[in-house]
């Protein structure tokens, strides 16, 4: 058992690792969940202005997860339990009290980690980013675009005949929507406010 436990472990040290609110620490920025929606994620960090660090806190929430899943992948054979550790360690790191980010940019990239062991066509990561930034640039609404690109990934899984990758980015979509629920409510009452919009 140590090999999945360890597997495990290291996707939730790696995606437990807030970059947003290091990053702007870093930059002098302030704590940023004492900013817009106090989320630690790219969205709230372009809250402070500073749209190279939203930039750079989307790559690297990215790298994260593509990172534990390649180096379990090589190390253990576990590619699927790091996949759950570094989603779940993103959303729910210790170090911040379990109040983490919402896992859109880290779902990427997973995929892309799937795709790059082989394990996936890329297509999945190709479908979920076209879907994210096209509902971007046609809706301006974060939220609204990445709970789509979340919910594009166990489809394409499913069309690509890895059902049981679907199975499991299903969960991490289920998760998504979980994490957005705040946000889920404010779309539906016509309240939610549109990127680069300030919120108090």
């Amino acid at each position: 058992m140590s090999g999945p436990l360890l597997a495990l472990f290291l996707g939730y040290a790696l995606g437990s690792i807030p970059f947003g609110l290091i990053l702007t620490r870093i930059a002098g920025a302030g704590d940023l969940r004492a900013i817009g929606s106090g989320n630690i994620g790219a969205t709230n960090v372009l809250r402070t202005g500073r749209k190279g660090l939203a930039a750079a806190t989307v790559l690297l929430d990215m790298a994260k997860g593509t990172a534990a899943v390649v180096i379990a992948h090589l190390l253990f054979d576990q590619a699927p339990l790091a996949a759950f550790g570094a989603f779940f360690g993103h959303l729910y790191p210790v170090w911040l009290k379990f109040a983490g980010g919402k896992g859109v940019a880290t779902l990427f990239g997973l995929l892309l980690a799937f795709s790059l062991i082989g394990a996936l066509g890329w297509m999945a990561p190709v479908a979920y980013a076209v879907v994210w930034l096209g509902m971007l640039a046609l809706t301006r609404i974060s939220s609204l675009a990445g709970l789509s690109a979340a919910f594009a990934a166990p489809v394409t899984a499913a069309l690509l005949g890895r059902f049981d990758l679907a199975i499991l980015f299903l969960g991490f979509a289920l998760l998504v929507f979980w994490k957005h629920r705040a946000n889920v409510g404010r779309l539906f009452a016509g309240t939610e406010p549109k990127l680069g919009a300030r919120r108090g």
